[in-house]
């Protein structure tokens, strides 16, 4: 797979709240409780997202049922993405602490 770069938190966060098939409104509120607030999305920023991660092939509707109910999962794709990205987080984190650990 290829390279997709640095994710936004927010598109992190719709990934791993699919691994569970939710609805969008199931999605906000996952997100807000995960971040205690920090991130809220409206609807149109939500869907947008969600139809831009199914176009990348990272998530999926679920079913036929109506686009307001319509529920999404994460892809295998999707997984490798999230994957990357854990690995990506976790390098950049040690290398932010080898610096700031030099600093003291």
């Amino acid at each position: 797979m290829e390279n997709v770069g640095a994710l936004t938190e927010v598109s992190l966060f719709i990934l791993l709240s699919l691994y569970e098939p939710r609805h969008g409104y199931a999605v906000m509120q996952f997100i807000e409780q995960q971040t205690d607030g920090r991130l809220r999305l409206g609807a149109g920023s939500l869907y947008g997202a969600l139809n831009n991660l199914a176009d990348k092939g990272w998530i999926e509707p679920l079913g036929e049922a109506d686009r307001r109910r319509r529920e999404y999962r994460i892809t295998l794709i999707g997984k490798k993405v999230v994957q990357g990205e854990i690995r990506r987080l976790h390098q950049l984190t040690a290398f932010a602490e080898e610096i700031v650990g030099e600093q003291t």
